[in-house]
């Protein structure tokens, strides 16, 4: 596995990602070199899949969705989002577990 490009910024922690809209279901990949792969079953239109990335990493981190946001990325594959309400070593242990 290799190492994603967490931040801490303004008491936020700065999640790179790389989104594939369209899947069959939602969860979290792995990593994808310096980004974590986040797959959503929800299309690119209306920022739909943009949501859906912010309830998934929610539901994971144990966090309110209005906790995350996309910060940068609106319309790319490669986002960053920006999750409060956690620490950084909560955010590697649940998003880049042993299962991933």
């Amino acid at each position: 596995m290799t190492d994603v490009g967490y931040a801490e910024r303004d008491g936020a922690i700065l999640v790179p990602l790389k989104v594939v809209p369209g899947a069959s279901r939602s969860r979290i990949v792995a990593s994808s070199g310096d980004r974590l792969k986040v797959a959503v079953a929800a299309r690119p239109s209306r920022c739909a899949a943009n949501d859906e990335v912010c309830r998934v990493l929610a539901a994971a981190l144990g966090v309110k969705p209005s906790a995350v946001r996309v910060t940068a990325g609106h319309g790319s594959p490669r986002k960053t989002v920006s999750v409060v309400g956690v620490t950084l070593c909560q955010v590697r242990t649940v998003l880049e577990g042993p299962s991933r």
